[in-house]
């Protein structure tokens, strides 16, 4: 049960909350001190008369230094490459930080006060982008990391004219996330910090783990097996009381011989306790997520980080809103391979960080170089973690089988199924 001063709390926070929509204001909560992102640009208000604006539902805080502050510099990037075009935004669209007000709500506020197109930025989101398209069947929806519009997917939702899917093939840059690791851990054992369980999560954890192997056994001609470990903390971020604490996790695999953790989450644990064990003379490094200078809070500690540069896949459908000839569309794209750190044309990038040294560096390099030329680690025989097979001998995984990933592969210990 939870105590007086909890509901005191809690209570408060839903004054604030009511407060701030009354003004027409996005409700959002305070980031962590230790944050780098960028300030708040001016977003608030309604749109003007000459103006076209777009509203971004964000499921963290806006500079939480990963996935939330990647989707608000991602709208910052379209406004930057537009006249006369401004967002709007909520953050912390999510139960926990406002348990009685729904993404669909949010979604409304935002209509409201003059934006044209409506962007939800999360997989948690669903439920919202099914109300709220239900309601403004003609509003240009996006869904970042959705497959409603997938035609060939598993939840296509063909009633669904307006909505359309953003997402980066970021199973590539945990692929380098985990080749990073490989090339720098001398214990063998390496941990993943995840957030909750469902197929883009596992999807993603599978892909870094396939890197890891491929560069453990295929660069480093280790023979012994890697030790991949898994542990989940049931959200994207920490809620106290309601997740396992990243710290703590990522405290357990340091403490326990894992000497490089990589984060699945959009917040900053692993490369800051990586941090403080160096600190103690421990000899660990984190790769980080999300954003591009997310390992900006500890250099030293970080092999480097797998970003989302969004505003590549956000301006042309914008702009297509804007002009008139929007359409609906799915979006998976990959890097742009010629250069994945490329600002306006690689919605997945790369940036290596200080702590990773110039011998995995240039080996970091010729695997890029190797995917890069049709390396595709998702090729046979693969097993799933319970012996099941995945995929027979020679055989090459379709889009539909890694984007609904069912388990985690056979060489990993973690759970595949939420308990």
């Amino acid at each position: 049960m939870f105590s007086k001063r909890t509901w005191l709390v809690v209570s408060v926070l839903l004054v604030l909350a009511m407060a701030l929509s009354a003004c027409g204001k996005a409700a959002s909560t305070a980031a962590p001190a230790e944050t780098t992102a960028p300030a708040a640009a001016d977003t608030t208000g309604s749109c003007g008369a000459d103006e076209f604006c777009f509203g971004i539902l964000l499921v963290g805080p806006y500079n939480d230094n990963g996935w939330s502050t990647a989707t608000y510099l991602g709208a910052q990037y379209v406004t930057e490459k537009m006249s006369k075009v401004r967002f709007l935004y909520a953050d912390n669209v999510n139960t926990s930080s406002n348990p009685n007000t729904t993404a669909a709500q949010f979604a409304e506020q935002l209509l409201a006060r003059g934006a044209k197109v409506i962007i939800f930025n999360s997989d948690d989101m669903k439920d919202g982008v099914t109300e709220f398209t239900a309601a403004h069947p003609d509003v240009p929806v996006i869904w970042l990391t959705g497959d409603f519009a997938w035609k060939d997917g598993q939840r296509y939702q063909a009633d669904m004219k307006s909505e359309s899917d953003l997402m980066g093939r970021m199973e590539y840059g945990k692929m380098i996330a985990g080749c990073a690791a490989a090339l720098t851990t001398k214990t063998g054992k390496i941990g993943f910090l995840g957030p909750l369980i469902n197929d883009e999560t596992r999807r993603l954890a599978d892909s870094a783990y396939l890197g890891a192997n491929y560069c453990w056994t295929k660069v480093m001609g280790n023979t012994t097996p890697l030790d991949f470990k898994v542990t989940w903390i049931g959200m994207w971020f920490n809620i106290p009381g309601v997740t396992l604490d990243p710290t703590q996790v990522a405290d357990d695999f340091y403490n326990s011989g894992y000497d490089v953790v990589i984060s699945g989450i959009d917040s900053t644990e692993a490369v800051t306790e990586a941090k403080k064990m160096r600190d103690q003379g421990k000899d660990v490094y984190a790769v980080q997520y999300d954003y591009e200078d997310a390992c900006s809070v500890a250099p030293d500690a970080c092999l480097g980080v797998p970003y989302f540069n969004w505003g590549v896949v956000m301006l042309p459908v914008i702009q297509s809103v804007q002009n008139g000839t929007y359409t609906r569309q799915f979006v998976w794209d990959s890097p742009d391979w010629k250069d994945i750190n490329n600002a306006d044309t690689s919605v997945v990038g790369f940036k290596k960080s200080d702590g990773l040294s110039a011998d995995a560096s240039a080996k970091l390099d010729s695997f890029i170089s190797e995917l890069a030329g049709g390396l595709n680690l998702f090729t046979g025989p693969m097993n799933y973690q319970d012996g099941t097979v995945f995929l027979k001998d020679g055989e090459v995984a379709t889009d539909q089988q890694i984007w609904y990933m069912p388990q985690l592969l056979e060489g990993m210990t973690g759970d595949s199924i939420a308990k």
